[in-house]
């Protein structure tokens, strides 16, 4: 056991007990390894606070900050949090969380909201034009609805292929960062296509493996298939190989990959590969 200082007395003579601290960690039977309950970020779109939360499905959601009593709020617009993870429904207590969507003032209104909503939405309003008179803040697209420059010969959104799945990332492969925390509890700041790795192979596959209604014209994707098993967990973990060789360290961020749609994600996908040069007319 380390030694800890003793304390010094109070004024009384009484005796003082110094607790040692406690880290932050991550239980064992928490389905997300994130290290905080919620990941906070600011809306691309109006630059208001933001939580994101890991939910059931496979994408994430961005919630509104702070509780609200759930007696204001419509049933389907509920939210409510369980072991970390967010669901979009009410779990019977008298306060409920609200998707950030909802009440965000540069995105069309879902619909008739009540008052309480109402005056959120105004007061984040009101907070984006500060913002933007005080810090020069601009808004920016959603990342979903980015499209890439078709100049640029590498995809800025690849689209990669590991554990029998596509996913699309967020950014080029190059610039995938580690997700988890170092011993000095910042992000790691290693690419997940460390030096000494394996990469992997760019190919031309269909769009889909399944009979849809879509242009037959090949996709550039990312391949990671002829890894192995362990090397394609550790890229949809996003970590590094120092960091996958442990289960110690948690995550400080979510995985960027997103389960790739060919209708939704049609934009972002390249139609050849780029290495390939580009044709001179």
């Amino acid at each position: 056991m380390r030694p800890h200082p003793a304390a010094a007395p109070h004024r009384d003579d009484t005796p003082t007990t110094l607790r040692p601290r406690r880290t932050l960690t991550v239980a064992r039977d928490s389905p997300s390894r994130l290290l905080r309950c919620a990941q906070p970020a600011r809306c691309r779109q109006c630059g208001n606070r933001v939580d994101r939360h890991t939910t059931a499905g496979p994408h994430p959601v961005s919630l509104h900050p702070g509780e609200l009593p759930a007696a204001l709020v419509p049933t389907h617009y509920r939210w409510h949090l369980a072991s970390h993870v967010a669901y979009p429904a009410g779990d019977g207590s008298r306060w409920c969380r609200i998707a950030h969507s909802t009440v965000c003032p540069m995105t069309a209104e879902p619909g008739p909201l009540p008052d309480c909503l109402s005056a959120i939405r105004l007061r984040l309003a009101l907070r984006t034009r500060r913002l933007i008179d005080t810090t020069g803040f601009t808004t920016q697209p959603s990342p979903q609805h980015t499209v890439p420059d078709d100049s640029d010969c590498r995809p800025q959104r690849p689209v990669a292929q590991l554990l029998y799945t596509r996913y699309l990332a967020t950014r080029p492969v190059e610039q995938i960062q580690c997700i988890a925390q170092t011993r000095q509890r910042t992000r790691c700041t290693q690419p997940v296509l460390a030096p000494g790795t394996t990469p992997g192979r760019w190919t031309l596959m269909p769009p889909t493996t399944h009979h849809t209604t879509l242009p037959s014209r090949d996709i550039a994707v990312y391949d990671l298939t002829h890894l192995a098993h362990s090397e394609q967990i550790r890229w949809r973990t996003q970590r590094c190989p120092a960091h996958a060789a442990t289960t110690a360290a948690p995550d400080l961020a979510l995985a960027d990959w997103e389960p790739y749609d060919p209708l939704l994600h049609h934009p972002f996908t390249a139609t050849r590969l780029p290495a390939t040069p580009r044709p001179h007319h």
